[in-house]
């Protein structure tokens, strides 16, 4: 078996977190809502969130707001033969920093939980710097 590149084996584990954020997001958002409104077609006026599932799902949302560019990211640098150390730190740098934002965002830590985001970001110019 012929060894992945570091993007696109976290390119792999990313699709996993995608899925732990739609987890924790249903999850919370049932626990708001009931089962029946989980089970059921969720037509009309859904009740309103509690801060968790809010967290959560503003969470989600801000982590397919970013994963496209990951996406792309480790595709293109692998595709062109770019993968170096650069773009292997920022892939690394990008995907812990998404795993810390969870429990930031949905513990409601301040500053600290942006801090994360610009980490990611600053994963995500570092797989570009590489690419370019």
């Amino acid at each position: 078996m012929i060894p992945l590149p570091v993007e696109i084996q976290l390119l792999g584990w990313s699709v996993i977190l995608l899925f732990v954020h739609v987890m924790l997001q249903g999850q919370t958002a049932t626990r708001d809502r009931g089962l029946d409104w989980n089970a059921g077609p969720r037509d009309g006026d859904a009740k309103p969130l509690g801060p968790l599932a809010g967290r959560a799902q503003r969470a989600l949302s801000n982590f397919q707001e970013t994963w496209p560019a990951f996406i792309a990211l480790a595709l293109a640098i692998t595709l062109t033969g770019r993968s170096g150390s650069w773009s292997q730190l920022g892939a690394w740098i990008w995907f812990g920093a998404r795993i810390a934002y969870i429990p930031l965002y949905l513990g409601g830590v301040k500053y600290v939980r942006s801090l994360a985001w610009l980490i990611s970001a600053l994963g995500l110019l570092l797989m570009l710097v590489q690419l370019l």
